[in-house]
């Protein structure tokens, strides 16, 4: 898996859930998204992001965790990840 190419599109898939508004993330939470895109490369990822509350006991601020892998091993087994926090007034917690 090129790391590079693979970091750069999780960002970017990362960046269009950091768009979304509190409500809208709210929405989503439990579920996991999962997308295939295919990289300049021609490499094929997989995508998947998952939507939470960052602490189960208060469920005010949100994380929001990606993983990227090219489904072969060994990266499906460890894949590039990547995450953020958001809190109710969209400030993101922790940057």
């Amino acid at each position: 898996m090129d790391k590079s190419e693979a970091r750069a599109i999780l960002a970017t898939h990362l960046a269009s859930f950091r768009a979304r508004s509190y409500g809208d993330l709210m929405e989503l939470m439990g579920d996991v998204q999962v997308a295939e895109v295919r990289g300049a490369s021609g490499a094929e990822y997989q995508l998947e992001v998952q939507v939470m509350w960052d602490s189960r006991s208060e469920k005010v601020n949100i994380r929001v965790m990606g993983a990227i892998d090219d489904e072969r091993l060994p990266a499906a087994l460890a894949p590039l990840c990547g995450s953020f926090i958001v809190a109710p007034d969209r400030t993101f917690v922790g940057e």
